[in-house]
């Protein structure tokens, strides 16, 4: 996912990108798929590492886990960055029903088709190359552990803890993101003293891979 920035960001920083319990090659792992869960997945990676604290950097449910992990402990969060993502994602009727459509279209539709609908909605200025890609990645993914997976995303809720976060935040936000739109960046800003929130104009939900250089440049800004 992260590849059309890995480049840019290696050039000033050492990343560690891992896969998340129940996706990718972390999929072996068992339930349960929490944020809570995942974020003690990532102190123990931390612990392996030898690495005390870092710069956190979360993108849509990544970065509700990155709150997650920044709650529980926070001496370990040096600079926590989230992008594209929320503090609870059924806000709205819409993200209600969402929440409760999907988990039913994953087993109609099985994840190549969800996925091909998915980017076709919610990623439309990406290039047909690299929209493939995509649908190819999330296809991947098998639909027995994607079900437990959303369903534990959508059951986040860090509105009441915002105040809790005091490490130094960027939030980053797309202008035109409707899979996360602005009342979510907006309310992570408000609720988390000190932070900094960054609207790139154009962008959507896929901003990693249409604006990878104005993505880049935020998170430089702010880790210098």
């Amino acid at each position: 996912m992260f590849e059309p920035v890995e480049e840019a960001l290696a050039r000033h920083h050492r990343l560690i990108i891992p896969d998340l319990r129940g996706s990718g090659k972390s999929r072996h792992l068992p339930p349960p798929f929490s944020a809570k869960q995942q974020a003690e997945d990532l102190a123990g990676l931390l612990d392996h590492l030898d690495i005390r604290s870092a710069g956190v950097l979360g993108y849509s449910h990544g970065g509700a886990i990155a709150q997650q992990f920044a709650l529980d402990h926070p001496t370990r969060v040096n600079r926590l960055l989230l992008c594209c993502t929320y503090a609870h994602n059924m806000v709205t009727m819409r993200e209600r029903t969402e929440a409760r459509v999907v988990p039913l279209l994953i087993r109609l539709l099985g994840m190549r088709r969800l996925a091909t609908h998915v980017v076709a909605l919610g990623m439309r200025q990406i290039p047909p190359e690299r929209a493939k890609g995509i649908i190819d990645m999330i296809a991947d993914q098998e639909s027995d552990l994607m079900i437990p997976t959303w369903k534990e995303a959508m059951a986040f809720d860090s509105r009441s803890r915002l105040n809790e976060i005091n490490c130094p935040t960027l939030i980053i936000a797309g202008a035109n993101d409707n899979a996360v739109p602005m009342h979510h960046p907006t309310m992570l800003h408000e609720g988390i003293k000190g932070s900094q929130l960054v609207v790139i104009e154009q962008a959507d939900h896929a901003m990693i891979w249409t604006y990878p250089e104005r993505f880049v440049h935020a998170i430089d800004a702010f880790l210098v």
